[in-house]
């Protein structure tokens, strides 16, 4: 038998590597909805005998396909008659017809309603933010569920886990969930500190995959949602670390955005996070300790709406809601983002906007966390600059905050970066924040950033030496996998 193999081998190679080569390439045509992934797979595939179907099963293959697990669960208001939802009438009446559109656009992206009666703190800084948590958990009293992307087991790290288990002891149901890829940005992970204490903590997508237990690190959970007795919650850009406080760091600390937010959307950012954990552990929540506070009734004119992204039904509502909102504005965009690559629909979405004469203002990093991303960026600003954009790169310590404001009446803050991986790969969490303070305020952080910061110009760009020019633009052609 050995013989017949040994002689026939490159024939049976050659059957292996035709058969694989011909299902993976099937898939990559039939299941991709952009021609570019599928032709990049295809190629891959076609000029990488087994070796590209082997890559293309581990890395091109979308594993998570899950169902919309929103349950109906007591104090999460999802009729359409709930006294909190916003109709068009009253988005057309406080802030003109091209928002109300852009309502009817989050209604369809969307899965959660935009509603009112809604409160939102901004937290400036590490310190603040961590301080706001810590003092939120020490006075829960029924439920804490908490979902993050890097949780340290440094710190601060070690004092909100501990914070974590103090309120277990007294009886408060606590759940954690860390992205697979996350935890590990710290050695040991604050998971094992978290079970020895008795929480309930699970990692993200740590599953399994074809035999090798690996995080499908393409496939990451980047949301930071806390919730907090159904009540509070907090979310945005801000991962667990000491690294972002001035404790810790001194003044080299990393600048980041949190936000406190109390009313309605709290039941909604509370039902992406439960689904995250029951998809990853097959909980659901929703035993007593778990109901959602019904919110007060409150005369707060602040409309919100719970956006979240995601390779499932999920897929760009980001970056969608993004789309539109370049569309309706007529003044201005102020953007803050670490990592800023979009893809060409956003680019033309944003030049286009400039070529009517709105003021776009885009604010990076002078020093980045992440080098390769850093220079794929910049190989991409003169698309941006030679088309009425301003980018402008802010100094001092690096800057994590993702924020996006329009005329002074629009805002979407939280996880998202305006990157391939949060566009398409990531899980994420965002708001969409209709209210002239709040937006306003928004604007003013990201203006105040650009006071400071030195303006990119297509003369500088062009003056790098040629080869350096070139690496950046053999770096971008990765920028997609970065």
């Amino acid at each position: 038998m050995w013989g017949i193999s040994s002689d026939y081998w490159p024939h049976l190679f050659a059957i292996a590597s035709i058969a694989m080569a011909t299902a993976a390439t099937i898939h990559a045509v039939t299941t991709k909805d952009e021609v570019r992934a599928a032709l990049g797979w295809t190629a891959v595939i076609l000029l990488s005998p087994i070796v590209g179907a082997v890559l293309y099963a581990l890395a091109g293959i979308n594993r998570i396909r899950r169902a919309a697990l929103l349950s109906q669960r007591p104090g999460h208001r999802t009729g359409d008659d709930s006294a909190f939802h916003v109709g068009q009438d009253d988005v057309s009446a406080l802030f003109g017809q091209r928002f109300a559109a852009l309502k009817t656009l989050g209604d369809r992206v969307a899965r959660h309603p935009l509603t009112s009666g809604n409160t939102i703190r901004t937290l400036r800084s590490g310190d603040e933010a961590y301080a706001a948590m810590l003092e939120a958990i020490e006075a829960a009293q029924r439920s804490i569920l908490l979902e993050t992307y890097i949780f340290d087991r440094d710190p601060i790290g070690l004092r909100l886990a501990d914070a974590l288990i103090a309120a277990h002891a007294r009886g408060v149901a606590v759940r954690v969930l860390i992205d697979a890829v996350g935890a590990r940005y710290s050695v040991p992970s604050i998971a094992g500190h978290l079970r020895e204490g008795g929480i309930a903590v699970e990692v993200f997508n740590g599953n399994i995959i074809v035999g090798l237990r690996l995080p499908y690190a393409n496939l990451r959970t980047h949301r930071k949602i806390i919730v907090i007795d159904g009540a509070v919650a907090f979310m945005g850009g801000m991962n667990i670390r000491q690294g972002f406080t001035r404790e810790f760091a001194g003044e080299a600390a990393g600048h980041d955005t949190h936000f406190r937010i109390t009313g309605p959307v709290v039941a909604d950012l509370f039902a992406i996070a439960a689904e995250d954990w029951r998809f990853t552990t097959d909980e659901a929540l929703e035993d007593e300790a778990w109901e959602i506070q019904p919110p007060p009734e409150a005369d707060s004119t602040v409309l919100m709406r719970a956006v979240p992204s995601g390779p499932d039904s999920c897929l760009e509502n980001n970056h969608k809601l993004l789309i539109g909102a370049l569309s309706v504005a007529r003044r201005s965009v102020r953007i803050m983002s670490p990592y800023f690559l979009p893809d060409q629909e956003l680019i033309s979405a944003l030049v286009t906007a400039a070529r009517r004469g709105v003021s776009i203002d885009i604010v990076v990093p002078a020093v980045n966390n992440l080098v390769l991303v850093d220079r794929a960026m910049t190989a991409q600003f003169d698309q941006i600059l030679k088309n009425y954009c301003r980018i402008w790169r802010s100094q001092g310590p690096f800057d994590h905050s993702k924020l996006f404001a329009i005329d002074g009446a629009w805002a979407y803050v939280g996880s998202s970066n305006l990157d391939p991986r949060s566009l398409r790969l990531n899980f994420e969490i965002d708001v969409e924040v209709l209210d002239h303070g709040f937006a306003g305020a928004i604007e003013a952080r990201i203006d105040s950033a650009i006071e400071t910061a030195q303006a990119v110009t297509l003369h500088d760009l062009r003056a790098r030496p040629f080869l350096i020019r070139l690496i950046d633009r053999l770096i971008w052609l990765g920028s997609p996998y970065l």
